[in-house]
C-alpha cells in the first residue's frame, strides 16, 4: 500500500529548497511514500515592514507551521533549526535533523571584508546576536535593521541601501549563491545562532508512523550538536530578542565542545566553552549556560530586560 505524507514549509525560496531536500531524502529512503509539499504563509513572511522581534521573533515561523500540524493540514514540518523555540511543545517531536551545512555567518559586502569596511559603514542585520558581536568587533559601524528573504536582502545591498549585510552561509550555499560571500566569519569572531545550518523535521508526537518514516533521515552527529546548543538556549530562558549564540563541535575521540555567548546591544559579550562526552550533549549545553549566567550573563540579560526565567 502506498503511503502519502504532506510536508509543510514556508514559501520563501530557501524554505522551499530545504523542503525539496527533505522530500528527496524521503523519496530515496521510502520509494513507496508519496510526498506532497504544502506551502504555509506565515505572518513573519508577510510583515517584512517591521523588525521580526516586534511580531514574535523567528519562533513565529515555527509556531504557524506547528499550528498546521496540530490542525492535521500537514504531516510534517520542515524548519531551519535556528528558527525553533528553545523548548518544544509537548505535543510535538523533532523526528530528524539532516546533516548540518556550514553553520558560520558570512559578510556580503560592497566595500571589502569586515576589517576593511570604512568607518561608519552601514551594515544590515536583523539579528541581535550578530549586532552585538559586530559592535564588539567594529563599534564604529552603523548597524541597520534588514528584513526579507535572502534575495530581497541581496537586492537591497545591491541597490546601495547598505554597504554590507550579514547572512547565514548555509542559506547561500543551499541557494547556490555562496559566491556572493565576501568573507566567512569565523566562530571565534561571530558565534553562530543555535541550530544554524541544520534542517529540522517536526512531527506530531502521537504520530508514530510518520515519526518512524522521518527518523530514517536523522544525522546523529548533527542531532548531538543541535541538542547541546538547544539545551544551552533553554537553560538561559531568554527570549528571542536576546543576543545569544552557541556552537557545538564534535571530535574524533567522542567528545563534544560547546561554546556559548551572551551579549548586550552595546557590544559587551561574555563567552564560555566546555568539553564533555557526546552522550551528555544536553547536560553539557545546559552547563555552559549555567556558567555564563553565573559569570555575569544573568546580570547582562536582566540589564537588557531580556531575562525571562530559566527553562527546564
Amino acid at each position: 500500500m502506498t503511503h502519502s505524507l504532506r510536508l509543510g514549509t514556508r514559501g520563501s525560496a530557501l524554505a522551499m529548497t530545504q523542503a525539496r531536500l527533505v522530500a528527496a531524502a524521503l523519496r530515496e529512503t521510502h520509494p513507496d511514500v508519496a510526498i506532497e509539499i504544502v506551502t504555509i504563509t506565515t505572518k513573519g513572511d508577510v510583515r517584512t515592514d517591521v523588525p521580526l522581534a516586534a511580531i514574535g521573533g523567528s519562533g513565529l515561523f515555527a509556531t504557524e507551521l506547528e499550528n498546521a500540524l496540530r490542525a492535521g493540514e500537514i504531516d510534517l514540518a520542515v524548519h531551519s533549526a535556528k528558527d525553533l523555540p528553545s523548548t518544544l511543545a509537548a505535543d510535538m517531536a523533532l523526528a530528524a535533523f539532516l546533516e548540518r551545512e556550514d553553520p558560520r555567518d558570512v559578510l556580503v559586502s560592497r566595500a571589502g571584508t569586515l576589517r576593511e569596511l570604512p568607518h561608519g559603514a552601514r551594515v544590515g542585520t536583523s539579528s541581535p546576536r550578530r549586532a552585538c558581536q559586530l559592535r564588539a568587533l567594529r563599534p564604529d559601524l552603523t548597524l541597520l535593521d534588514i528584513r526579507g528573504n535572502v534575495d530581497t536582502r541581496l537586492r537591497k545591498l545591491d541597490a546601495g541601501e547598505y554597504d554590507a549585510i550579514v547572512l547565514a552561509a548555509a542559506g547561500l550555499n543551499r541557494l547556490g549563491l555562496i559566491a556572493r560571500a565576501t568573507e566567512h566569519l569565523a566562530p571565534a569572531d561571530m558565534l553562530p545562532q543555535v541550530g544554524q545550518g541544520a534542517i529540522a523535521v517536526e512531527v506530531r508526537a502521537d504520530d508514530a508512523r510518520t515519526h518512524a518514516l522521518v527518523a530514517a533521515l536523522d544525522h546523529a552527529r548533527t542531532r548531538a550538536a543541535v541538542v547541546a546548543e538547544r539545551a544551552f538556549l533553554a537553560r538561559l530562558g531568554a527570549g528571542c530578542a536576546a543576543p545569544t549564540g552557541a556552537h557545538a563541535t564534535l571530535h574524533a575521540d567522542g567528545t563534544l565542545t560547546v561554546e556559548g555567548l551572551i551579549g548586550h546591544a552595546d557590544g559587551r559579550t561574555l563567552r564560555v566553552g566546555a568539553t564533555g562526552p557526546v552522550e551528555h550533549a544536553a547536560t553539557l549545553g545546559a552547563a555552559v549556560a549555567e556558567t555564563l549566567l553565573a559569570d555575569g550573563g544573568d546580570a547582562l540579560l536582566r540589564e537588557s530586560g531580556l531575562r525571562v526565567g530559566a527553562v527546564g
